[in-house]
């Protein structure tokens, strides 16, 4: 299993950096988690957001592929109805060649009405277009029709979605599920099963909703703005008709309604734990399941600097050799990182 970070780039107005330089700092922060020994990083997409939220996963996933030597590359998630299969094959063919076969392809349906609506595409049927880009996507790459191939003979694809539809697809075309939630396990199963996959070979993924910090008390009135901002913009975008410029209203949300000191800490659940804490509910969280990838945010919405770093510090030094050592493998760090 990998323990790695997932990056939405946001760019929040509140608390904006200058733009020049933004992504190098990015890239920086991959180079960095790299060589501290986080296994993977990934990427995912929104468009027209306020903040900037990361537009073109592809693009940076190659930026970033170009940078690095070992850390594992994912699009978590591709907005796969926006996009034509052969332009989702081919770009994900040439990061992977880039990165020497480190690429992973995450794959969603969307519900955001504005971007469907910007690229001419309905919301309607949006799982079954998801479907048909998997099947494809798989179709094009197996049979060598988008050139150059992929390095990977079978790159891994991931179906990205919180309900059980997402686990059915995953099940009938015999991919990775990225959710990792323990409810979805016996229908992604069902589901592989019943296409003739062994449904011993289900593999989950996705993000936990935690920040890792020596004192949580302290850290928490500092990353719950931020936190209230980023759930309320998906509940802003997500309720949209039409494209609108900026954060109209942003809903009244009560950070203290998100935080939650379960394990299974799924989207809205959040808390900021300490290193042990989160070796405990993770290890409880994920004993169970046939998980390859947990991720967790490298930022909040333009959280402080300080937190980022140190956040990302512990998870590499306190959480991946812990799990490691509770039977729960992540790969060694390069050369050079801190212990």
């Amino acid at each position: 299993m990998q323990v790695g970070i997932y990056m939405d780039l946001r760019n929040p107005p509140k608390w904006q950096r200058p733009w020049k330089g933004f992504y190098e700092t990015a890239l920086e922060q991959v180079v960095e988690a790299e060589r501290l020994g986080i296994a993977a990083a990934w990427f995912s997409e929104h468009h027209f957001w306020e903040d900037g939220y990361l537009p073109q996963p592809l693009t940076f996933a190659a930026a970033a592929a170009a940078r690095t030597k070992r850390i594992q590359l994912g699009a978590g998630v591709v907005l796969a109805p926006l996009r034509p299969a052969a332009d989702i094959a081919e770009q994900g063919a040439v990061i992977d060649l880039i990165s020497d076969g480190r690429f992973e392809l995450g794959l969603g349906a969307g519900y955001v009405v504005p971007e469907f609506k910007t690229y001419g595409v309905s919301p309607k049927g949006r799982f079954e277009a998801l479907e048909e880009r998997a099947i494809e996507i798989r179709r094009l790459w197996e049979e060598g029709v988008a050139t150059p191939a992929p390095l990977q003979e079978h790159m891994p694809i991931w179906i990205g979605g919180t309900g059980l539809r997402a686990a059915r697809i995953a099940g009938r075309l015999g991919e990775g599920l990225l959710w990792p939630g323990p409810a979805s396990l016996p229908e992604y199963r069902k589901a592989l099963a019943g296409a003739g996959h062994d449904p011993d070979s289900a593999r989950m993924g996705g993000l936990v909703q935690m920040v890792i910090n020596d004192d949580p008390e302290a850290a928490w009135p500092r990353i719950s703005p931020h936190l209230t901002y980023q759930w309320g913009s998906y509940a802003y975008y997500g309720g949209l008709d039409t494209v609108a410029p900026g954060m109209a209203l942003l809903p009244d949300l009560d950070p203290e309604s998100l935080r939650s000191g379960e394990s299974v800490l799924l989207a809205p659940k959040f808390d900021v734990v300490t290193p042990d804490e989160a070796i405990r509910r993770l290890t409880e969280w994920m004993g169970d399941l046939p998980i390859e990838h947990i991720l967790v945010w490298s930022s909040i919405a333009g959280m402080p600097d300080d937190l980022v770093a140190r956040h990302i510090e512990l998870l590499s030094t306190k959480v991946t050799p812990a799990l490691r050592e509770v039977g729960l493998p992540s790969p060694a760090p390069l050369a050079g990182a801190e212990a």
